[in-house]
């Protein structure tokens, strides 16, 4: 069997969170193949891409404000996914991840993936980072591996049937986080950061352009930059900690939908 890992991880903790998954689920097996489908890459030759009837994919997306960042779920959707079993995860900030489940589904849908289970992680923040800093840690890994087995239990017992995900149809309301990191007066204008960019959004030519309309705050350029020299501005990022402060003071637990 082939395992595909099809993630859309602009600082990591999607990843993470997915590597974590799919190593379970592979268990050390020799005989189940691993590829990974980078969505984040917007160079990456994902577009068209088919996973075989028999193959499995874990699909990973971070929840930005309770959705799927849109990026992702165009790109999804331009997958064969060819009735392959599909793993949805989806992994967020310890605040809430309200309908990133049931979009994930929908679009997964769409691409032609059969739907087996879905769940639910925790990473780091990517805008505060002081919520879920470290995460996923130690004792997530040990509920994702937990979750990983009883998806190989329900896969070995031909159970095909579609898990009940929580959310709303219609999806709640978009909107992006607004916040733009800009460069400093520390930026060397290397251009790592405008090629690592999911959107483009960043100037090539330029790194010190930024077309805010199309930038999607997902902070992978201030995690990227060897220099630390991109930043988003300070009082925007005192209120949203102090707004997520309540929401994300009680640790959140990784949750499984077969």
């Amino acid at each position: 069997m082939e395992l595909y890992e099809i993630t859309f991880s602009p600082t990591g903790g999607t990843k993470k969170a997915a590597d974590l998954l799919a190593s379970a689920l592979a268990d050390g097996d020799p005989a189940i193949s691993r590829q990974s489908i980078d969505l984040t890459d917007r160079r990456a030759g994902w577009s068209g891409a088919s996973i075989p009837k028999d193959g499995l994919a874990v699909i990973a997306v971070p929840s930005y404000g309770g959705r799927v960042p849109q990026t992702a779920v165009e790109r999804l959707r331009t997958i064969k996914g060819s009735g392959a079993k599909a793993v949805l995860l989806c992994v967020y900030g310890n605040r809430a991840y309200e309908d990133t489940l049931v979009e994930l589904e929908d679009a997964a849908k769409a691409a032609g993936f059969t739907v087996l289970a879905a769940a639910a992680a925790i990473a780091e923040h990517s805008i505060a980072h002081q919520f879920a800093a470290g995460r996923p840690d130690a004792q997530d890994a040990k509920t994702l591996t937990s979750f990983a087995e009883a998806i190989r239990k329900k896969l070995a017992a031909g159970d095909t049937a579609a898990p009940h995900i929580p959310g709303n149809r219609p999806y709640k309301k978009g909107g992006g986080a607004g916040m733009v990191p800009k460069p400093t007066k520390d930026c060397v204008g290397c251009g790592l950061c405008a090629k690592a960019c999911p959107v483009g959004a960043i100037d090539e030519q330029d790194p010190k352009r930024v077309d805010a309309k199309q930038c999607i705050s997902c902070m992978r350029c201030t995690v990227i930059c060897p220099h630390a020299a991109r930043k988003v501005n300070g009082a925007m990022l005192a209120a949203v900690g102090l707004a997520l402060k309540k929401a994300c003071s009680v640790r959140k637990e990784c949750e499984l939908y077969l």
